[in-house]
């Protein structure tokens, strides 16, 4: 199968041509998809700009006349991404190799997100050393810098692009060599844990992986929620131990580690088995203590390193978090467990510790309690959330769902 090679062929025509002649020396066949938007291509590629306009649903004619190059390059993006999942579909793409400054970066990240984790998926980009949340999103997408600008061919750009096609050519063999390749047949099991609610999904993940299961573990630092969201949302995913809400707090509070407002929906609309709890719900995070926000002066923090202060939650905000967590557990499809630890929620939130407050957990736990509905099993526990014994409760009730369901 060939490597989707995406390149704007009116401003980095030459620039594709070496990378798509290195690939075919390295005995990796290639699709040339052209992404330019305006200006004339370099050279005939595999899959014209027009089909990538007409993917999109645009006419090629009008979005060429129209001269709108922020149009042009939003609507390449979308039939970027449309061929190449079609193109994965069908068993025609064994990777998706990109180059380009902002424009072809945007265009070639949106094929590459769109496409499973799995297959392989690299950029070569201006913009690979600043902020690239937005181009890898929850993805396993490889940027690797540019450091010149990609704008001709050059000692730095030549020994660049060289080291993306070798390691594109690298990650795309070794995939189809059936001697490498490795079939993992155990369901997977998709879990949350945060520094101070590990021990509770360390000891579950190991009773879970005794029963055979695989387990993913996704730090809960809002990229982690999203990419656990979306697997479940690709069907990768048997069943959920989402021990660890926290993201909900960031949300709710301004932190920076919101997953955003769909979290906690995926496996409730999916039917997916799941056992929700509320593990480091009594925190919201920012960064360095001079970056948290003034409305917060009165507020009780915690430092946990030089880079992440903890904002301990109050009474009000711990109900409004019960009410949105037992609001999406009551929406749930699938079987649903919720399950309480009453002597605390994170590692910080047991007696004698910083973030010890009796009242706000109370009011988080009431909340549950109110608005969960008789669909839910709700599990009330006198433990804290790392005690050893709700954390084998906790995959206890999982995998009991999980033989339900066969």
């Amino acid at each position: 199968m060939p490597v989707l090679l995406i390149g704007t062929l009116d401003t980095k025509g030459a620039e594709t041509a070496f990378v798509r002649d290195r690939l075919l020396a390295a005995g990796v066949s290639v699709t040339v998809l052209d992404a330019g938007v305006l200006g004339p291509p370099a050279f005939a590629s595999d899959i014209t700009r027009e089909a990538v306009f007409a993917a999109a649903g645009a006419d090629p004619a009008e979005v060429k006349a129209a001269g709108d190059r922020g149009r042009a390059v939003t609507l390449a993006a979308t039939g970027a991404a449309k061929l190449a999942v079609q193109l994965h579909r069908d068993g025609k793409l064994s990777g998706v190799l990109g180059l380009g400054g902002s424009a072809g970066t945007t265009i070639a990240a949106a094929a590459m997100r769109a496409l499973p984790v799995g297959v392989p998926k690299l950029v070569v980009s201006t913009l690979a050393s600043g902020q690239v949340a937005p181009f890898v999103g929850t993805r396993d997408v490889t940027m690797m810098h540019s450091v010149v600008d990609v704008a001709g061919l050059n000692r730095i750009s030549r020994a660049v692009l060289a080291n993306a096609a070798a390691a594109m050519a690298g990650m795309v063999l070794e995939a189809i060599n059936p001697k490498l390749e490795v079939r993992n047949s155990k369901p997977v099991i998709a879990a949350t844990m945060f520094g101070v609610t590990t021990p509770c999904v360390e000891a579950a993940r190991g009773i879970l992986e005794a029963a055979g299961y695989e387990v993913l573990v996704f730090h809960a630092t809002g990229t982690g929620g999203r990419t656990m969201e979306g697997l479940i949302r690709d069907g990768l995913v048997a069943g959920v131990l989402d021990i660890t809400t926290t993201e909900l707090a960031d949300e709710l509070a301004g932190g920076v580690l919101s997953a955003g407002p769909d979290r906690l929906t995926a496996a409730g609309a999916a039917g997916v088995p799941q056992v929700i709890s509320v593990g480091a719900l009594d925190m919201v995070n920012f960064g360095p203590p001079d970056t948290t926000p003034p409305r917060y002066a009165d507020r009780r923090f915690y430092r946990h390193n030089p880079n992440v202060t903890l904002m301990r939650t109050t009474p009000a905000e711990n109900a409004a978090l019960g009410t949105e967590l037992a609001r999406k557990a009551a929406a749930a499809t699938g079987p649903t467990t919720v399950m309480l630890p009453l002597r605390g929620v994170s590692a910080i939130d047991a007696q004698g510790k910083p973030f010890w407050w009796p009242e706000a957990d109370e009011a988080l736990f009431a909340a549950i309690r109110a608005d969960t509905g008789p669909e839910v099993d709700l599990v009330e526990r006198d433990e804290h959330i790392n005690d050893p014994a709700f954390a084998a409760a906790c995959a206890g009730k999982l995998l009991a769902m999980l033989a339900a369901r066969g």
